[in-house]
């Protein structure tokens, strides 16, 4: 049976988008495992129940996680919660200033549902270059390849 890396992702531009859309990239070079993209409003806690692992893009929003990503994350957690400890996550974030925030909103509440964090956080700020979108790929590829061997 396929495993499901679960990529959830909110954006009112492209800057998120494109990296979540590098994930699933380089997740897709795994033939053994299932990429499912989906945005935070598409997104609830049978998705996220599903998953073997999972990845969370969101921008930085007045130094905040987005509204969007809140609200996922707000509905998601009380189903969840007990019932999806250790599996691996990452954090995918674009911001204007340093992110920071944006980290620390999202970590704390993961933390709550007892995640096993498997990657610092990829940072776009300002810009999405060449070299994050490279990182996101091989974040992409490592979790992919981590599923499918059993690692995770």
């Amino acid at each position: 049976m396929k495993k499901t890396l679960l990529i959830v992702y909110h954006t009112r531009g492209v800057k998120t988008t494109q990296l979540a859309e590098a994930v699933a990239r380089g997740a897709a070079t795994e033939s053994g495992v299932r990429v499912d993209l989906r945005r935070c409003a598409d997104t609830g806690p049978e998705d996220v129940l599903n998953a073997d692992a999972l990845v969370l893009g969101t921008p930085e929003n007045f130094g905040y996680m987005s509204g969007m990503m809140k609200d996922f994350l707000e509905r998601i957690f009380y189903e969840c919660e007990g019932r999806i400890a250790g599996r691996p996550w990452a954090l995918l974030v674009s911001a204007g200033q340093d992110g920071a925030g944006a980290v620390a909103s999202v970590e704390r509440i993961v933390m709550g549902l007892r995640l096993k964090k498997v990657s610092e956080p990829i940072l776009a700020l300002k810009e999405v270059t060449p070299e994050v979108l490279e990182k996101c790929e091989e974040l992409g590829a490592a979790l992919a390849a981590g599923l499918a061997l059993g690692v995770y």
